[in-house]
């Protein structure tokens, strides 16, 4: 019995790093640095299981590897400021409430911290990696509604989005 337990106790820890697995050997779509002034950002990178991008439904994973410390509040008020820019805070009633969920699920973030979202199967799921962390990323918060994953990844992907060179260069493109 104790070690049927022990075994389960395994398999639950082991079940996220199994998922994240999956979507780390996808294959690259497009990657691009946000800069801003003289300061890199971040670097982005967008996968696919294929490597081909055919909209904001399909099975993606968008990977961030922050160059600088930002803190968590700064992310969620980045986060507010392009769904305002896409018309988002005002078209989705529950714009207000995913911003409280982000600002209770991510952390603070330091140069070589990254931080992924995973679309899968219609779900998104967070995963975050600490930058002197060796090991697997573990998840952050509950899965994300295929509403959701649309709105947060049309801040990069999306038509409307404040970055074009930044989406081109993720859908594979040459800026």
């Amino acid at each position: 019995m104790r070690s049927a337990l022990l075994l389960l106790l395994w398999l639950a820890a082991a079940l996220p790093a199994a998922h994240a697995a999956d979507w780390l050997t996808w294959r690259k779509v497009g990657e691009a640095t946000l800069t801003w002034g003289p300061f890199d950002v971040y670097r982005s990178q967008l996968s696919t299981p294929n490597g081909r991008y055919t909209g904001l439904q399909q099975d993606q994973a968008l990977l961030i590897t922050y160059q600088r410390s930002i803190r968590r509040d700064e992310l969620v008020d980045a986060t507010r400021e392009q769904w305002q820019a896409q018309g988002i805070l005002d078209s989705e009633p529950n714009s207000a409430e995913w911003l409280r969920r982000l600002q209770g699920i991510w952390p603070d973030v330091n140069q070589g911290s990254q931080l992924a979202f995973v679309v899968n199967n219609g779900q998104g799921q967070f995963w975050y990696r600490a930058p002197t962390a060796r090991s697997a990323f573990t998840p952050l918060g509950p899965p994300q509604s295929a509403t959701f994953s649309e709105r947060f990844l049309a801040i990069w992907l999306g038509p409307r989005t404040q970055y074009p060179e930044l989406r081109l260069q993720l859908l594979g493109g040459k800026p």
